[in-house]
Protein backbone atom coordinates (compact mmCIF):
# COMPACT_ATOMS: atom_id res chain seq x y z
CA UNK A 1 0.00 0.00 0.00
CA UNK A 2 0.98 3.64 -0.36
CA UNK A 3 1.38 6.05 2.55
CA UNK A 4 2.40 9.72 2.68
CA UNK A 5 4.99 9.67 5.45
CA UNK A 6 6.69 12.19 7.68
CA UNK A 7 10.24 10.89 8.03
CA UNK A 8 11.85 14.12 9.27
CA UNK A 9 10.64 17.22 11.13
CA UNK A 10 9.45 19.86 8.69
CA UNK A 11 6.69 21.26 6.53
CA UNK A 12 4.48 19.58 3.92
CA UNK A 13 7.34 19.52 1.40
CA UNK A 14 9.14 16.93 3.58
CA UNK A 15 6.39 14.32 3.22
CA UNK A 16 7.30 11.27 1.11
CA UNK A 17 5.00 8.88 -0.74
CA UNK A 18 6.20 5.43 0.31
CA UNK A 19 5.25 1.79 -0.34
CA UNK A 20 4.55 -0.17 2.86
CA UNK A 21 3.27 -3.67 3.64
CA UNK A 22 -0.49 -3.89 4.11
CA UNK A 23 -1.47 -3.77 7.80
CA UNK A 24 -2.99 -6.81 9.49
CA UNK A 25 -5.86 -6.55 11.97
CA UNK A 26 -4.62 -7.54 15.40
CA UNK A 27 -6.85 -8.61 18.28
CA UNK A 28 -9.41 -5.88 18.91
CA UNK A 29 -8.66 -4.08 15.64
CA UNK A 30 -10.17 -3.59 12.21
CA UNK A 31 -8.32 -2.69 9.03
CA UNK A 32 -9.82 0.22 7.15
CA UNK A 33 -9.40 0.85 3.44
CA UNK A 34 -9.17 4.65 3.61
CA UNK A 35 -11.22 6.44 0.96
CA UNK A 36 -10.97 10.03 2.19
CA UNK A 37 -8.89 11.90 4.77
CA UNK A 38 -9.79 15.40 5.97
CA UNK A 39 -6.98 17.85 6.69
CA UNK A 40 -7.04 19.87 9.91
CA UNK A 41 -4.63 22.29 11.55
CA UNK A 42 -3.18 19.59 13.84
CA UNK A 43 -1.83 17.94 10.66
CA UNK A 44 0.29 21.05 10.12
CA UNK A 45 1.59 20.95 13.68
CA UNK A 46 2.19 17.21 14.01
CA UNK A 47 4.72 17.02 11.15
CA UNK A 48 6.59 19.99 12.67
CA UNK A 49 6.68 18.31 16.12
CA UNK A 50 4.59 21.17 17.53
CA UNK A 51 1.50 19.17 18.44
CA UNK A 52 0.56 17.77 21.88
CA UNK A 53 1.23 14.25 20.59
CA UNK A 54 4.45 13.27 18.83
CA UNK A 55 4.14 9.87 17.16
CA UNK A 56 7.39 8.03 16.40
CA UNK A 57 8.63 8.47 12.84
CA UNK A 58 7.98 7.50 10.19
CA UNK A 59 4.24 8.20 10.42
CA UNK A 60 1.45 9.40 8.14
CA UNK A 61 -0.43 12.53 9.22
CA UNK A 62 -4.19 12.66 8.89
CA UNK A 63 -6.43 12.22 11.91
CA UNK A 64 -9.90 12.15 10.37
CA UNK A 65 -10.96 9.53 7.83
CA UNK A 66 -13.79 7.73 6.09
CA UNK A 67 -13.55 4.38 4.37
CA UNK A 68 -14.58 0.73 4.34
CA UNK A 69 -13.84 -2.11 6.77
CA UNK A 70 -11.51 -4.51 4.96
CA UNK A 71 -10.81 -7.06 7.70
CA UNK A 72 -11.80 -7.70 11.31
CA UNK A 73 -9.47 -8.90 14.06
CA UNK A 74 -10.09 -11.41 16.82
CA UNK A 75 -12.55 -10.30 19.48
CA UNK A 76 -14.16 -7.52 17.47
CA UNK A 77 -17.95 -7.52 17.43
CA UNK A 78 -20.43 -5.23 15.72
CA UNK A 79 -18.33 -4.66 12.61
CA UNK A 80 -17.97 -6.68 9.46
CA UNK A 81 -16.14 -6.51 6.15
CA UNK A 82 -17.75 -3.93 3.85
CA UNK A 83 -19.10 -1.61 6.56
CA UNK A 84 -18.75 2.07 5.65
CA UNK A 85 -17.10 4.02 8.46
CA UNK A 86 -16.00 7.49 9.55
CA UNK A 87 -13.97 8.51 12.56
CA UNK A 88 -10.93 10.11 14.15
CA UNK A 89 -7.68 8.17 14.51
CA UNK A 90 -5.09 10.69 15.73
CA UNK A 91 -2.76 10.18 12.77
CA UNK A 92 -2.18 7.69 9.98
CA UNK A 93 -5.04 8.70 7.68
CA UNK A 94 -2.87 9.61 4.69
CA UNK A 95 -2.37 5.93 3.91
CA UNK A 96 -4.39 3.55 1.77
CA UNK A 97 -5.03 1.22 4.72
CA UNK A 98 -4.78 1.45 8.50
CA UNK A 99 -5.43 -0.85 11.46
CA UNK A 100 -7.45 0.91 14.18
CA UNK A 101 -9.41 0.40 17.38
CA UNK A 102 -13.07 0.33 16.25
CA UNK A 103 -14.19 2.28 19.33
CA UNK A 104 -13.05 5.40 17.44
CA UNK A 105 -15.29 4.68 14.47
CA UNK A 106 -18.88 5.52 13.56
CA UNK A 107 -21.11 4.24 10.77
CA UNK A 108 -21.15 6.44 7.69
CA UNK A 109 -24.78 6.99 6.62
CA UNK A 110 -25.56 5.46 3.22
CA UNK A 111 -26.60 8.80 1.76
CA UNK A 112 -23.31 10.53 2.69
CA UNK A 113 -20.11 10.55 0.63
CA UNK A 114 -16.72 9.52 1.99
CA UNK A 115 -15.56 13.15 1.70
CA UNK A 116 -18.47 14.33 3.83
CA UNK A 117 -17.88 11.58 6.36
CA UNK A 118 -14.20 12.43 6.72
CA UNK A 119 -15.07 16.09 7.36
CA UNK A 120 -17.51 15.89 10.28
CA UNK A 121 -16.29 14.36 13.52
CA UNK A 122 -13.20 16.36 14.51
CA UNK A 123 -14.44 19.89 13.85
CA UNK A 124 -18.02 19.42 14.99
CA UNK A 125 -17.01 17.15 17.89
CA UNK A 126 -14.61 19.81 19.13
CA UNK A 127 -17.20 22.53 18.71
CA UNK A 128 -20.21 20.88 20.34
CA UNK A 129 -18.03 20.08 23.37
CA UNK A 130 -16.74 23.66 23.41
CA UNK A 131 -20.11 25.38 23.10
CA UNK A 132 -22.16 23.14 25.41
CA UNK A 133 -19.74 21.79 28.02
CA UNK A 134 -17.31 24.70 28.27
CA UNK A 135 -19.32 27.66 26.99
CA UNK A 136 -22.76 26.68 28.35
CA UNK A 137 -24.29 28.27 25.26
CA UNK A 138 -28.09 28.48 25.30
CA UNK A 139 -30.79 30.03 23.14
CA UNK A 140 -30.84 33.82 23.14
CA UNK A 141 -27.13 34.21 23.93
CA UNK A 142 -24.64 36.03 21.69
CA UNK A 143 -21.67 34.13 20.25
CA UNK A 144 -18.56 35.60 18.60
CA UNK A 145 -16.63 33.18 16.38
CA UNK A 146 -13.07 34.08 15.35
CA UNK A 147 -11.57 32.46 12.24
CA UNK A 148 -15.17 31.67 11.39
CA UNK A 149 -14.64 30.43 7.82
CA UNK A 150 -12.35 27.52 8.73
CA UNK A 151 -13.53 24.02 9.57
CA UNK A 152 -14.10 24.56 13.29
CA UNK A 153 -15.24 28.13 12.66
CA UNK A 154 -18.06 27.17 10.30
CA UNK A 155 -18.98 24.34 12.68
CA UNK A 156 -19.31 26.94 15.45
CA UNK A 157 -21.47 29.18 13.26
CA UNK A 158 -23.81 26.31 12.37
CA UNK A 159 -24.00 24.85 15.86
CA UNK A 160 -24.44 28.29 17.41
CA UNK A 161 -27.49 28.83 15.21
CA UNK A 162 -28.76 25.31 15.87
CA UNK A 163 -28.63 26.05 19.61
CA UNK A 164 -30.54 29.32 19.19
CA UNK A 165 -27.74 31.86 19.62
CA UNK A 166 -27.13 35.12 17.78
CA UNK A 167 -23.86 34.48 15.90
CA UNK A 168 -21.29 37.08 14.88
CA UNK A 169 -18.62 35.64 12.55
CA UNK A 170 -15.20 37.32 12.33
CA UNK A 171 -12.98 36.59 9.31
CA UNK A 172 -10.14 38.05 7.24
CA UNK A 173 -11.85 38.51 3.85
CA UNK A 174 -15.21 39.25 2.27
CA UNK A 175 -15.10 35.85 0.54
CA UNK A 176 -14.89 34.19 3.94
CA UNK A 177 -17.64 36.46 5.29
CA UNK A 178 -19.93 35.29 2.48
CA UNK A 179 -19.29 31.66 3.45
CA UNK A 180 -20.24 32.47 7.04
CA UNK A 181 -23.46 34.17 6.00
CA UNK A 182 -24.34 31.11 3.91
CA UNK A 183 -23.78 29.03 7.05
CA UNK A 184 -26.27 31.18 8.96
CA UNK A 185 -24.22 33.91 10.68
CA UNK A 186 -26.36 36.86 11.76
CA UNK A 187 -23.54 39.36 11.29
CA UNK A 188 -19.98 39.30 9.98
CA UNK A 189 -16.84 41.25 10.77
CA UNK A 190 -13.92 41.46 8.34
CA UNK A 191 -10.73 42.18 10.25
CA UNK A 192 -7.22 43.00 9.07
CA UNK A 193 -4.39 40.49 9.16
CA UNK A 194 -2.15 40.52 12.25
CA UNK A 195 0.30 41.57 13.60
CA UNK A 196 -1.34 44.64 15.16
CA UNK A 197 0.17 47.65 16.87
CA UNK A 198 -1.56 49.18 19.90
CA UNK A 199 -3.86 51.42 17.86
CA UNK A 200 -4.84 48.61 15.49
CA UNK A 201 -5.57 46.33 18.43
CA UNK A 202 -7.79 48.99 19.97
CA UNK A 203 -9.61 49.53 16.65
CA UNK A 204 -10.28 45.79 16.34
CA UNK A 205 -11.66 45.70 19.89
CA UNK A 206 -14.05 48.50 18.90
CA UNK A 207 -15.13 46.47 15.84
CA UNK A 208 -15.91 43.51 18.04
CA UNK A 209 -17.75 45.66 20.59
CA UNK A 210 -19.89 47.35 17.96
CA UNK A 211 -21.14 44.03 16.64
CA UNK A 212 -21.63 42.57 20.11
CA UNK A 213 -23.97 45.27 21.34
CA UNK A 214 -24.21 46.93 24.73
CA UNK A 215 -24.04 43.74 26.76
CA UNK A 216 -21.13 42.16 24.85
CA UNK A 217 -20.70 38.50 23.98
CA UNK A 218 -21.85 35.69 26.21
CA UNK A 219 -19.44 33.26 24.54
CA UNK A 220 -16.34 33.85 22.41
CA UNK A 221 -15.03 30.92 20.36
CA UNK A 222 -11.35 31.42 19.52
CA UNK A 223 -9.56 28.88 17.30
CA UNK A 224 -7.08 31.56 16.13
CA UNK A 225 -5.21 33.12 19.07
CA UNK A 226 -2.37 35.56 18.42
CA UNK A 227 -3.08 39.30 18.27
CA UNK A 228 -6.81 38.67 17.81
CA UNK A 229 -7.31 37.32 21.32
CA UNK A 230 -6.99 40.43 23.49
CA UNK A 231 -9.28 42.63 21.33
CA UNK A 232 -11.87 39.86 21.40
CA UNK A 233 -11.62 39.45 25.17
CA UNK A 234 -12.18 43.20 25.57
CA UNK A 235 -15.59 42.76 23.91
CA UNK A 236 -16.82 39.97 26.20
CA UNK A 237 -19.90 40.52 28.34
CA UNK A 238 -20.36 40.24 32.09
CA UNK A 239 -19.67 36.66 33.20
CA UNK A 240 -18.98 35.64 29.61
CA UNK A 241 -16.90 32.63 28.63
CA UNK A 242 -13.86 32.85 26.38
CA UNK A 243 -13.16 29.48 24.74
CA UNK A 244 -9.52 28.75 23.91
CA UNK A 245 -9.53 26.33 20.95
CA UNK A 246 -6.30 26.81 18.96
CA UNK A 247 -3.36 29.03 18.07
CA UNK A 248 -2.56 29.18 14.32
CA UNK A 249 -1.84 32.91 14.76
CA UNK A 250 0.36 32.30 17.82
CA UNK A 251 -0.13 31.78 21.56
CA UNK A 252 -1.49 35.01 23.09
CA UNK A 253 -0.74 36.56 26.46
CA UNK A 254 -3.96 37.90 27.93
CA UNK A 255 -4.05 40.75 30.49
CA UNK A 256 -5.79 39.05 33.39
CA UNK A 257 -7.21 42.32 34.72
CA UNK A 258 -9.79 42.04 31.92
CA UNK A 259 -11.13 38.81 33.42
CA UNK A 260 -11.63 40.60 36.74
CA UNK A 261 -13.35 43.62 35.18
CA UNK A 262 -15.81 41.42 33.27
CA UNK A 263 -15.99 38.63 35.88
CA UNK A 264 -15.50 36.31 32.92
CA UNK A 265 -14.03 32.85 32.46
CA UNK A 266 -11.22 31.81 30.11
CA UNK A 267 -11.90 28.16 29.32
CA UNK A 268 -9.56 25.71 27.62
CA UNK A 269 -11.06 23.30 25.09
CA UNK A 270 -9.20 20.00 24.61
CA UNK A 271 -11.71 17.77 22.86
CA UNK A 272 -9.35 14.79 22.40
CA UNK A 273 -8.68 14.54 26.13
CA UNK A 274 -12.38 15.02 26.92
CA UNK A 275 -13.34 12.21 24.52
CA UNK A 276 -10.76 9.88 26.08
CA UNK A 277 -11.75 10.71 29.67
CA UNK A 278 -15.52 10.63 29.16
CA UNK A 279 -16.32 8.50 26.09
CA UNK A 280 -19.99 8.18 27.05
CA UNK A 281 -20.49 11.95 27.08
CA UNK A 282 -18.56 12.29 23.82
CA UNK A 283 -20.65 9.59 22.15
CA UNK A 284 -23.81 11.40 23.26
CA UNK A 285 -22.50 14.54 21.56
CA UNK A 286 -21.71 12.60 18.37
CA UNK A 287 -25.22 11.14 18.34
CA UNK A 288 -26.55 14.70 18.72
CA UNK A 289 -24.43 15.75 15.73
CA UNK A 290 -25.78 12.88 13.62
CA UNK A 291 -29.34 14.01 14.37
CA UNK A 292 -28.54 17.61 13.41
CA UNK A 293 -26.82 16.34 10.24
CA UNK A 294 -29.83 14.21 9.28
CA UNK A 295 -32.13 17.19 9.86
CA UNK A 296 -29.99 19.42 7.61
CA UNK A 297 -29.10 21.83 10.42
CA UNK A 298 -25.37 21.18 10.03
CA UNK A 299 -23.36 20.04 7.02
CA UNK A 300 -19.56 19.95 6.63
CA UNK A 301 -18.55 22.19 3.75
CA UNK A 302 -15.94 20.36 1.69
CA UNK A 303 -14.58 23.15 -0.50
CA UNK A 304 -11.65 21.36 -2.14
CA UNK A 305 -10.71 17.73 -2.76
CA UNK A 306 -7.06 16.84 -3.46
CA UNK A 307 -5.79 13.64 -5.08
CA UNK A 308 -3.63 11.46 -2.83
CA UNK A 309 -0.40 12.45 -4.61
CA UNK A 310 -1.12 16.09 -3.65
CA UNK A 311 -1.84 15.41 0.00
CA UNK A 312 1.07 17.65 0.99
CA UNK A 313 -0.51 20.52 -0.97
CA UNK A 314 -3.65 20.22 1.14
CA UNK A 315 -1.58 20.52 4.33
CA UNK A 316 0.32 23.48 2.83
CA UNK A 317 -2.96 25.28 2.11
CA UNK A 318 -4.10 24.65 5.67
CA UNK A 319 -0.77 25.98 6.98
CA UNK A 320 -1.23 29.18 4.94
CA UNK A 321 -4.67 29.65 6.56
CA UNK A 322 -6.19 29.88 3.10
CA UNK A 323 -8.89 27.25 3.54
CA UNK A 324 -12.59 27.95 3.66
CA UNK A 325 -14.47 25.03 5.19
CA UNK A 326 -12.84 21.62 4.94
CA UNK A 327 -10.05 20.28 2.73
CA UNK A 328 -10.18 16.58 1.94
CA UNK A 329 -7.64 14.24 0.36
CA UNK A 330 -9.11 11.44 -1.78
CA UNK A 331 -6.98 8.47 -0.79
CA UNK A 332 -8.64 5.32 -2.11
Amino acid sequence: MRALLSKAIGGPDTLEMTELPDPVAGAGQVVIAVKACAINYPDVLIIEDKYQFKPPRPFAPGGEVAGVVESVGEGVTGWQVGDRIMGTIGNGGLAEKIAVDPSRLYRLPAERSFAEGAALILTYGTTIHALLDRGHLTAGKTLLVLGAAGGVGLAAVELGKAFGARVVAAVSSEEKAAACREAGADETIVYARAPFDKDQSKALAEQFKAAGGKTGYDVIYDPVGGDYAEPALRSIGWEGRYLVVGFPAGIPKLPLNLTLLKSCDVCGVFWGAFAARDPAANNAHIEHLFRLWADGRIAPRVTEVFPFVRGGDAIAKMAARGAIGKLVVEVG
